[in-house]
């Protein structure tokens, strides 16, 4: 039934999408009410959630924009399933600033094919990716995916290969400027960032584990098969693949590799596993799988984050 419901784009489909953001949202914020004391606090937890809608709303616009996948709603159900699945991420201000930031960085990356203005669509995407490393310094590696579209598509001209360094220097001109008008302190997380941990006995209880077991479950599913199905698409379409599965291993890496990591710092895969995950269900030519697994997904995700509360 769900995936019957999401199989068509059409206007309800972003209305339920959309309130049922807004329900697990302000659920899970009544496990601390400390934030309603203060008015600031609430426009900031308002300002998080335009944020979050927005990034829906891009994984949503990315996908059809770019024909990722055919006209249905399966990648923006599929990213705010994770969000549910590991709500950890839906308080996690730094994190979801700079999951945005590149999302806004992928959505240039991803329209580099079309070989419009792509100076521009460079440089913008490494001025997002940088500016996103401000918030969380590891999400500095998909600057690598701006070198990989390079080869994809422009690696004939060499001023291609120095946009990237170009937008790193206005990014910390911009950063310095900050500094000096908001204080050090505004960026002191960075330094503790800056730095790589293998712990991950961060678990602060059983169902955090439970919940990475069950994402890392269908991170696999979905990726691999899509892999195994990327010699079959389209060759015109077989770049935006392949960038949106090494979106997804930079993402796993950044979670690798941070420090004082949890289960919000894989949010930065949310977006390419959504996508890749739209393309599993909609390949599925038996019903039974292609309604289960957003069900299971739907279950899981449910019982899990009410037992979180």
């Amino acid at each position: 039934m769900l995936a019957s419901v999401f199989s068509k784009s059409r206007p309800i489909n972003y209305i339920l999408i959309g309130v049922a953001l807004v329900i697990f949202y302000f659920l899970y914020l009544t496990k601390d009410t400390y934030w309603a004391g203060s008015y600031l606090l609430v426009l900031q937890k308002a300002g998080l959630l335009l944020l979050l809608s927005a990034s829906l709303f891009l994984v949503n616009f990315i996908t059809r924009r770019n024909t990722l996948s055919k006209a249905n709603t399966y990648a923006m159900f599929l990213f705010m399933m994770f969000l549910v699945l590991l709500p950890t991420t839906l308080v996690n201000i730094n994190i979801i600033i700079s999951n945005f930031l590149l999302l806004l960085a992928l959505r240039r990356l991803i329209s580099l094919q079309s070989l419009i203005t792509p100076k521009e669509k460079i440089f913008d995407a490494s001025f997002w990716i940088f500016a996103s490393a401000l918030f969380h310094f590891w999400s500095l590696l998909y600057i690598v995916l701006v070198f990989i579209s390079i080869i994809f598509h422009v690696y004939r001209d060499y001023r291609n290969w120095i946009i990237p360094f170009i937008a790193f220097f206005a990014v910390a001109i911009i950063y310095y400027m900050a500094i000096l008008m908001l204080g050090r302190d505004f960026f002191d997380h960075l330094h503790g960032e800056a730095r790589i941990s293998f712990d991950f006995t961060y678990f602060e209880n059983i169902y955090q584990n439970i919940t990475l077991a069950v994402f890392s479950s269908f991170a696999v599913l979905f990726s691999v098969t899509q892999i195994l199905a990327l010699p079959g698409k389209p060759l015109n379409m077989q770049s935006s693949y392949q960038k949106i599965i090494y979106s997804f291993f930079i993402g796993v890496a950044v979670y690798v590799l941070s420090a004082d990591k949890n289960n919000s710092f894989l949010a930065f895969t949310f977006a390419p596993l959504a996508i890749m995950g739209a393309n599993y269900i909609e390949s599925q030519e038996n019903v039974w799988i292609r309604e289960g697994i957003p069900t299971l997904l739907v279950a899981i995700s449910l019982f899990l984050f009410l037992s979180q509360l």
